[in-house]
């Protein structure tokens, strides 16, 4: 029988390489991990497949069917719509189990943690990529700690906390909130987002629906939300598989969107850093993205650039418009997911794109008023 092959970690500053089934979360350098792996698979075999991203599973760094984590997540609807006078796809990521597209990550995450035999895990979130490791690591039987900010919303704390996890408040930066949980993480596993290269290779399954539910084809551009920026890699890995098994030619042009309130990915793009900005946060009602620091971020900029893509910045006059006219159109999602439509209006060209909606508006509860 042919042993599936679940690649290699690579650290992308020193260049050393790891088995993948080492239970480690970053290099000896410090730096984070990539994990290089060469999927293969059958169109036609995943055609015959239950519609969840798990149709994919030769795709995913899973060795074993038994070891998966899942709630039947994934192939969410992708609908056709008109926005601001403009024809474009709207991909329901928000139709997730736990609310978010963070599902797409924690499932493949926490399935691999389970192989590994991982019983107690940590990780910093701002609200959806908490909750959804949260239930993920519940059904997994995992032992959960969550870092959270002290101004993180109710509603998604709560729903931390149903499942199970324990919460850590910190007050400071989300930055320092990260900090403090890779200190805790010194004796546990870190199960970080961010960090771990599992997570991506659960978001990259973005890529392989869009592909599949467009008929084994890519959109010519998409607009992504953008603060650790995990599902704008995600897809950039999932994509660049495709075109290495030769389902696609190219990859899609690839467009994140920040808030202006903190928007150091901009920065950096428009003024060709070779260093991340130093920048003052303000108060974003686009909460989820708001990160001053992310990890991987020269992955970010390189996956932009590669794909001739842009990086647009939205004040937030701009992302409440385009979250009223998401409304006005039957979609209730939270501000986070307006972001990239709020993106859209500054695009001048007229191609095929496609936006996901990454988050429900329901997991803010009553705070969605102050926005009407």
């Amino acid at each position: 029988m042919h042993k599936k092959s679940m690649g290699h970690f690579l650290c992308p500053v020193c260049g050393r390489e790891y088995d993948s089934d080492e239970i480690i979360w970053k290099c000896t350098c410090g730096n984070f991990l990539d994990l290089i792996y060469h999927p293969e698979f059958k169109r036609r075999k995943i055609e015959q497949r239950e519609k969840t991203l798990w149709r994919y599973f030769e795709a995913l760094p899973v060795s074993e069917k038994s070891s998966t984590v899942s709630f039947k997540e994934g192939f969410t609807p992708i609908l056709r719509s008109n926005l601001f006078g403009r024809d474009l796809f709207l991909k329901l990521e928000f139709l997730f189990p736990t609310g978010s597209f963070k599902d797409r990550g924690s499932s493949v995450m926490i399935s691999k943690i389970k192989e590994l035999r991982v019983k107690e895990i940590v990780e910093d979130s701002s609200g959806n990529a908490g909750a959804s490791i949260s239930a993920y690591s519940a059904k997994a039987k995992i032992k959960c700690h969550i870092f959270v900010p002290e101004g993180a919303p109710e509603p998604k704390l709560s729903q931390i906390q149903f499942y199970g996890a324990e919460i850590h408040r910190i007050r400071g930066s989300r930055d320092k909130i990260a900090e403090e949980a890779r200190k805790f993480a010194k004796k546990l596993y870190y199960a970080s987002h961010s960090w771990n290269p599992f997570f991506l290779h659960g978001t990259k399954t973005f890529a392989y629906e869009v592909c599949e539910q467009l008929g084994w084809r890519a959109p010519e551009a998409i607009i992504f939300p953008l603060g650790n920026g995990t599902l704008l890699l995600g897809s950039y890995i999932g994509f660049d598989e495709l075109r290495e098994i030769g389902i696609i030619e190219e990859i899609p042009r690839l467009i994140g969107v920040q808030s202006s309130a903190c928007n150091p990915l901009f920065r950096a793009f428009h003024e060709n850093l070779e260093k991340l900005p130093e920048i003052e946060v303000r108060k974003t009602i686009a909460d989820g993205i708001s990160v001053a620091k992310p990890v991987r971020w020269k992955q970010i900029l390189k996956a932009v650039k590669e794909t001739g893509g842009e990086i647009i910045s939205v004040d937030e006059e701009e992302i409440l418009e385009a979250l009223k006219e998401l409304g006005r159109n039957g979609l209730y999602v939270e501000p986070t997911s307006a972001v990239a439509l709020a993106g859209l209006r500054k695009i001048e060209d007229r191609e095929e794109l496609l936006i996901p909606l990454t988050g429900s508006g329901l997991k803010l509860g009553e705070r969605m008023k102050e926005f009407l």
